[in-house]
């Protein structure tokens, strides 16, 4: 083209100052040329005359000038942007009101004679025998650390053994069941949390050799509501460095079902630790398929909740428009449970969107519409036969599925890359990149050098067309309540995660002895309906009871 309007002109400049972001600060404080110009302009596809380029050089020495200001008041992880992304469009309906939980009949339970079985027991069924006091907190909570301990050498899953505040707190809760003040099915349950939350008095290391000895003296809103509920931390658990895969600091995360191969990530340690029964249930979170995914190498049931639902105070942030903080356990009801528990409203986390709670373990799912994505599930892909059984076994319970189709769906991943090169920018500008386990093309610190080549207007317009794609899911949602999908072949996984819309993730069958799974994806606020019918195929089936010897 032989000009650019001022719109380009912008579009330029913020580029060019993302570009610069990445040099050291001896060539920052050279002069800018108009063959840097040129060489910015190749990069972002625009062509200009040299009087434009002439042009812009003062307003680009200023503006570079006002970032190197910045850059000397880098704030830390925990401060969020002053823009926060709302899932919520006009017109839409979400569940209001105080919530309405029901779990239905308590089952019965009795210890089992030999003790190790505890370890496959659900959070439901272990409750049960503590409320009964057929076992109190204490000993079920040294019954996991003891497992956590024997087991972590080959999983890898611990970062931290929280093992005094372990016992403190399952002696009160003992204490306070003794006295007749029952808090709730959480109430003496032990668990860990992945350790990017942050817990008084121990590390919390993001998984990442930069902050293996970083401590954050206070407890993230989740460690909160969890220790209001009564439940007992354990473990600091492993994830992938910086929320990415299963490497951390330390090791590779193990799969319990092929200890050769990694648990998957980033959730790596919640996973893992659920799966080979070293604990009930454990907290993950979910950027871009991080419950998903461990749940599925696991074999693992994972609720990834919507967006706004989940206090992320004292949690590492990565993307502070897409992450996610969901429960990793043996059973949906157990992730419906655990879900009452840690929603809610906090005011220390501006990005939650006040929404009902709605889960009845009595509601006939079948009352609800119901779709599927045919095409995907019609591809041959490596789960194709667990989730044609799967399908079969749905409509085989009276359930009718409705073919529909998802939404074009454009490449929006400049929005993670960008912002969390941004809440990892001290890392690069210091070099201490340098010192992460990955160093390889696909790893964090070359995408965070990599974003800085990303133009501000081009996150501007990709946040655009995420407007256009969550406007694309409504009408989705307009046909049916639910939709189930393969859990990692086809568009959901990405397209969701974008657009906020929560996800149950079951086992559904095994292919070479290890775990497949199958997801249910609903409306915004509605984790109530997808926990339902993900509830009743799992209540059919034996999936989710086969368990890795360990």
């Amino acid at each position: 083209m032989d000009r650019i309007n001022k719109t380009l002109k912008l579009f330029l400049l913020f580029g060019l100052i993302f570009m610069l972001g990445a040099f050291s600060n001896r060539f920052l404080a050279d002069k800018i040329t108009a063959d840097d110009v040129r060489s910015a302009a190749k990069i972002f596809g625009l062509e200009m005359t040299p009087s434009e380029i002439d042009s812009l050089l003062p307003g680009l020495e200023d503006s570079r000038n006002a970032y190197l200001a910045h850059r000397k008041l880098t704030p830390g992880n925990d401060l969020g942007p002053a823009l926060w992304f709302n899932p919520v469009l006009p017109g839409m309906n979400i569940p209001s009101g105080p919530d309405k939980v029901n779990f239905g009949k308590t089952p019965k339970v009795t210890l089992p004679s030999n003790r190790d079985d505890l370890a496959w027991y659900s959070v439901r069924e272990l409750a049960e025998l503590i409320k009964s006091k057929q076992i109190s907190s204490l000993e079920l909570t040294r019954f996991f650390l003891d497992r956590l301990k024997k087991y972590d050498p080959t999983l890898h899953c611990v970062i931290t053994l929280t093992e005094a505040l372990a016992i403190e707190q399952a002696q009160r809760a003992d204490a306070e069941i003794k006295a007749g003040k029952y808090r709730g099915l959480l109430h003496g349950i032990p668990y860990g949390a992945k350790d990017l939350l942050a817990a008084k008095k121990y590390k919390t290391t993001w998984g990442s050799v930069p902050y293996q000895d970083q401590v954050l003296d206070y407890d993230a809103t989740v460690i909160k509501k969890l220790e209001a509920a009564g439940a007992v931390l354990c473990a600091k658990l492993t994830m992938g460095e910086l929320a990415w895969g299963d490497v951390w600091f330390g090791e590779m995360t193990r799969n319990p079902w092929d200890t050769k191969s990694g648990s998957s990530g980033s959730s790596a340690g919640s996973a893992s630790s659920v799966s080979a029964g070293l604990l009930p249930f454990a907290i993950g979170t979910e950027t871009l398929g991080s419950i998903v995914s461990p749940s599925t190498v696991c074999g693992t049931t994972g609720l990834r909740p919507t967006y706004g639902r989940v206090s992320r105070y004292g949690a590492m942030a990565l993307s502070w428009s897409m992450d996610k903080i969901g429960p990793i356990c043996r059973t949906v009801e157990d992730c419906a449970i655990v879900f009452q528990a840690i929603q809610g409203p906090d005011p220390m986390d501006v990005s939650l969107i006040p929404a009902a709670f709605q889960y009845d373990a009595n509601f006939d799912p079948r009352t609800m519409k119901i779709g599927y994505l045919k095409k995907d599930f019609d591809r041959r892909y490596p789960f194709h036969v667990q989730d044609s059984i799967a399908l079969s076994k749905l409509k085989e319970m009276g359930f009718n599925l409705v073919p529909i189709e998802l939404p074009e769906s454009p490449n929006l991943s400049i929005i993670l890359n960008a912002e969390a090169a941004a809440a990892f920018d001290e890392l690069t500008l210091s070099g201490r990149d340098d010192l992460m386990r990955r160093q390889i093309q696909n790893a964090w610190p070359n995408s965070f050098r990599e974003a800085r080549f990303i133009p501000a207007v081009e996150y501007l317009q990709a946040n655009r067309l995420r407007t256009k794609l969550m406007q694309d899911m409504q009408k989705v949602f307009e046909q049916v309540d639910v939709y189930i999908n393969p859990s990692w072949v086809g568009r959901s996984l990405n397209i969701t995660n974008h657009t906020g819309h929560p996800c149950v993730v079951i086992p559904n069958g095994f292919r070479d002895g290890k775990p497949t799974s199958i997801s249910f994806t609903g409306k915004l606020f509605e984790e109530g309906k997808i926990l339902s019918l993900a509830k009743a195929y799992q209540e059919a089936t034996t999936h989710h009871k086969q368990h890795p010897k360990f």
